[in-house]
């Protein structure tokens, strides 16, 4: 079963680069996209043989999630249950036999940290949404984490120490959350491997010289390690100043 999550930066720019033929090319059981920037009606999408869930944001031209899938889920939810957050459109979960799949994309906290004492109260309750499904079933989440974890995970760490992204609040709450019974898939499979990165900034030519953050994501159950066949990066995709991430499960 292979699955995708892709930052889209605005669903209907990336159509008009090739979104469509990328879809097809990957061709997911499970595809879901962050970012969409969009209200319901204001897409068409021909994308036969696949369910199709939305979650948009109040603000017009905003956040927003979506999530592809080949197979029914038996339920499908929107949000975490707390108002402050679920204005925004950041979080969609299904649930299958054997596991939840959420969709997320964590809210940035911005040029300054402006918005970094919000993000820390987001890290805290979605864990806590995680923690409590996974009593149910394992989980597997996917999505634009707003994070590089470890220095690994970005070209130049010691300069964005302190940038949102790379901030230690930031990278604790990440940490919080491995430990709390997850798995980062892609370091699960890969753990020394460098230069993988999902985002590039779309100054000085960052993307063509590989100057990136690794900021999205696959996280697993402990529980679902048996499942985890491989995690992967694709970078050869554009459309986005993201790249399509993936994993493969049994």
């Amino acid at each position: 079963m292979k699955l995708i999550s892709w930052n889209v930066n605005g669903l209907r720019s990336c159509v008009n680069k090739g979104f469509v033929d990328t879809f097809k090319d990957l061709n997911a059981d499970i595809f879901c996209l962050q970012e969409t920037k969009l209200q319901e009606g204001q897409i068409e999408l021909d994308l036969e043989g696949y369910y199709d869930f939305w979650n948009y944001a109040e603000k017009k031209g905003y956040s927003g999630t979506a999530v592809f899938t080949k197979q029914k889920p038996l339920s499908a939810s929107y949000g975490m249950g707390i108002e402050e957050h679920d204005k925004e459109g950041r979080v969609i979960t299904l649930e299958f036999d054997k596991f939840y799949l959420i969709n997320v994309y964590t809210p940035n906290s911005k040029r300054g940290l402006e918005r970094l004492d919000y993000r820390m109260q987001w890290e805290d309750d979605f864990r806590k949404y995680l923690l409590k499904l996974n009593e149910d079933k394992p989980v597997v989440m996917c999505g634009d984490l707003n994070v590089a974890h470890k220095e690994i995970d970005l070209k130049n760490p010691k300069t964005n120490r302190k940038n949102a992204g790379f901030t230690d609040e930031e990278r604790d709450k990440m940490t919080e959350l491995i430990e709390a019974g997850f798995i980062d898939t892609f370091r699960y499979f890969y753990p020394d491997k460098e230069d993988a990165y999902s985002w590039w900034s779309n100054f000085a030519k960052s993307r063509e010289r590989n100057v990136g953050w690794r900021i999205d994501y696959f996280i697993a159950s402990q529980s679902f390690k048996d499942e985890l066949c491989d995690a992967f990066i694709c970078p050869e995709y554009f459309g986005s100043d993201h790249c399509p991430v993936g994993l493969s499960i049994k």
